[in-house]
């Protein structure tokens, strides 16, 4: 028997399975993730946050976030691929170490990207984020070109959602506290920040 939110998600969806409604980014490559929902009714995003993920861990480039958000990741391509390929996950947006954007869930919509998390008093962080991922990893430095395109993106991104201001710009361990560390020390919160004030 199919359940509610299978439903709700195939009544977004056309025939091959792609978003047919929602907002996308002009200049992101669109690679639809199956991983979505629609967000409680009347929720709007007003959280913003940012992660860090790297395939396999450490690795840049390749298929692999992208086989892993639309559920096609091989777990015979890489040992570590074993303990991750079952999972249910996604994100709005990506931005690789070239500074290229991919989206996979239109911005109304839900990603699952957050878990169990908490922002002030509000639990379910998914509810009423925006999730980013930047390809890299706590420790290593992430590149000019995601500093770039990242800061843009936010812009764009408070233009067209009023309730994401700077305040409520996070990393993923901010609202899920010892449990995930991404964007980790390697990321610039100082440099991020200049960035949307300056505006370049």
């Amino acid at each position: 028997m199919e359940s509610h939110g299978q439903a709700d998600l195939r009544e977004g969806l056309g025939n091959n399975g792609a978003p047919e409604a929602g907002t996308w980014h002009p200049r992101a490559r669109r690679v639809p993730s199956p991983n979505q929902d629609a967000r409680p009714a009347g929720m709007r995003p007003s959280l913003l946050v940012i992660h860090g993920i790297s395939l396999p861990p450490g690795e840049f480039g390749g298929p692999w976030i992208d086989a892993l958000f639309t559920n096609r990741l091989d777990p015979t391509a890489h040992p570590y691929f074993r303990e991750i390929a079952h999972l249910r996950v996604s994100a709005h947006l990506l931005i690789d170490r070239r500074g290229h954007l991919t989206q996979y869930v239109p911005f109304e919509r839900r990603a699952w990207h957050a878990g169990r998390s908490r922002f002030g008093a509000h639990e379910g962080c998914n509810d009423f984020s925006i999730g980013i991922e930047l390809e890299g990893t706590d420790e290593v430095p992430y590149t000019d070109e995601q500093y770039g395109c990242l800061a843009e993106v936010t812009r764009w991104l408070m233009a067209r959602y009023p309730d994401i201001v700077p305040e409520r710009i996070v990393g993923h361990s901010d609202i899920a506290p010892g449990r995930k560390t991404d964007p980790g020390p390697a990321f610039d919160w100082v440099r991020y920040r200049a960035l949307l004030e300056n505006g370049t």
